[in-house]
């Protein structure tokens, strides 16, 4: 399929503007740039019953999160989905994906604890594996006082997130709990070695570029060998057996596509995983929380909730 119109239009405006790529910028400005496109491209976030920050301890100080329980979600406890955002393990936080969460939410009938875990550069890998992993142990102890179902937690993520809640699946199996019930994948980043025909492809024109791709490298690891740590890379993982079921999500024109397409067809078909999977035609990298300008991105958000709904049944 050809390019999205409304993602060509975009992809122009932004070219026309001149906007500096990420990789020219420093850490602190990539995050202001990043914060600034959100509210750019986010609509209003939905109505939930109730958003309330909360903080752990994790293996190495706080991590701040956000809990989400959806509107009309009752008083009876509800399913989990732990939420890892994008942002290229250098970007992102609470306020970038607060409008995915609520949608997620409110769509998948379930709590939602969004992580806002370490940072890159200033915490390199692997410090957001280690804060995702402690914030799902801890929804799954503290589960009584969350009000959520403990056989029923859920990990997601987009990007760079969607690489974190793998990994989790991925730990928690070897570790024998927590016990995840379902993975949650919006075009996941799951292999450094950037070397799939969806990186040749689409490495320039596309929105995420192969030189920011090798600058959120260069800033999350600390050296070439990190990126052949499952931890970092999940598909280079021996095997996926044992690990729970996945909804799938990839764009047509993202760098990242192939790596997420090859993770479901060797969960489907080396480890007997039953896997949901859908390539979003005409879409770059990091469409779904753009709903005030492309218009595929709140039915493409509904599919993924109610798949995520489906799976808690």
């Amino acid at each position: 399929m050809t390019l999205d119109p409304e993602v060509a239009q975009l992809l122009e405006t932004v070219r026309l503007a001149g906007a500096p790529p990420f990789d020219s910028l420093t850490p602190a400005q990539a995050r202001e740039a990043y914060a600034k496109a959100r509210i750019a491209s986010t609509p209003i976030p939905k109505a939930v019953e109730r958003a309330e920050n909360i903080k752990i301890e994790g293996p190495n100080g706080s991590i701040p999160m956000r809990f989400y329980w959806p509107k009309n979600g009752g008083a009876k406890p509800l399913p989990l989905l732990v939420y890892f955002h994008g942002g290229g393990w250098l970007l992102g936080d609470l306020e970038s994906h607060d409008g995915v969460c609520r949608h997620l939410a409110n769509g998948g009938k379930c709590a939602v604890l969004a992580v806002d875990y370490r940072l890159a550069p200033e915490n390199k890998f692997p410090a957001a594996v280690d804060d995702a992993f402690a914030a799902t142990i801890w929804a799954v102890e503290n589960a009584s006082q969350l009000n959520i179902t403990p056989d029923k937690i859920a990990v997601g993520g987009d990007s760079a997130g969607g690489n974190l809640a793998v990994v989790v699946c991925m730990m928690a199996r070897d570790a024998g709990k927590p016990k995840i019930h379902f993975q949650l994948l919006l075009y996941p980043a799951l292999d450094f070695s950037f070397d799939t025909k969806s990186h040749q492809d689409f490495s320039n024109g596309f929105s995420l570029t192969r030189s920011s791709l090798l600058w959120f490298r260069s800033h999350y690891l600390t050296s070439p060998a990190d990126g052949s740590d499952f931890r970092a890379s999940p598909l280079k993982a021996k095997s996926l057996a044992g690990l729970p079921p996945a909804c799938i999500l990839t764009a047509e024109y993202d760098p990242l596509r192939d790596e997420g397409e090859a993770y479901a067809a060797r969960l489907a078909q080396e480890a007997n995983v039953p896997v949901t999977f859908w390539r979003a035609a005409g879409q770059i990298h990091g469409f779904v929380p753009m709903g005030k300008l492309i218009s595929a991105s709140a039915p493409t958000l509904d599919a993924l909730a109610r798949n995520l709904k489906c799976a808690f049944i």
